[in-house]
């Protein structure tokens, strides 16, 4: 059983996530890979605050940190300061399989790419949050969500199991009740600060994947 520690560390809070991506960016918009990272953890927390339903995504995110954490902790760290030199420094070195998987299938281009597309349906999904009515059924923003983004990066095995799993989320309440940051008009408040950096985020690595044509990595 976890202690109240352990407990203390799971707990999430969406101000935790709005401190991240505050710090995202640089001053010439290059994305730090630190607090890109840290924006994440507190999104495995936000996910797993919902139960078992989204474990086969907040897993995958988890793993996938954990892959970009070995990169900026490892002897090339300082070339994974932000996602700009970390693409810059793959390709240059010929560390990403283009066309196919090969010899480099955890690069950091390739494990950064898909959090870069579950953070779209984050992004989604909690704008739809924001803007609804208190009657909303989270169950269709959430659906809805996952067709505009990872359904189409997913087998249909995985889709399937997405659209049921939507299906079992709480009422609009209990999400504003997760998010720790006070009652829900606070938590919609809140959101309009989070969804726009996480956006900003989001378009900016967006265009430099396409710039270098790296949005579809195998």
């Amino acid at each position: 059983m976890a202690g109240p520690v352990a407990q203390e560390e799971q707990k999430f809070s969406l101000l935790e996530v709005l401190d991240a991506f505050k710090l995202c960016l640089s001053e010439n918009k290059e994305v730090y890979l630190e607090h890109y990272v840290a924006g994440w953890r507190g999104l495995v927390k936000f996910l797993n605050c919902l139960g078992s339903v989204f474990g086969f995504i907040s897993n995958d995110a988890d793993n996938k940190i954990k892959i970009l954490v070995s990169y900026m902790e490892g002897e090339n760290s300082s070339q994974y300061a932000t996602i700009q030199s970390m693409v810059k420094y793959e390709l240059d070195d010929k560390l990403v399989d283009l066309t196919k998987s090969g010899s480099h299938p955890e690069s950091g281009s390739r494990t950064l790419l898909r959090l870069h597309r579950a953070l779209r349906w984050v992004e989604l999904f909690l704008e739809r949050l924001r803007t609804s009515s208190e009657d909303s059924k989270t169950s269709v923003m959430c659906a809805d969500a996952y067709d505009e983004s990872l359904a189409q990066h997913h087998p249909w095995v995985v889709s399937k199991a997405a659209s049921m799993a939507s299906y079992m989320l709480p009422g609009r309440p209990a999400f504003f009740e997760v998010m720790n940051v006070g009652p829900p008009e606070q938590a919609v408040a809140t959101l309009g600060e989070v969804v726009p950096l996480i956006s900003e985020v989001y378009q900016i690595t967006e265009t430099l994947y396409a710039q270098h044509d790296l949005l579809d990595l195998p």
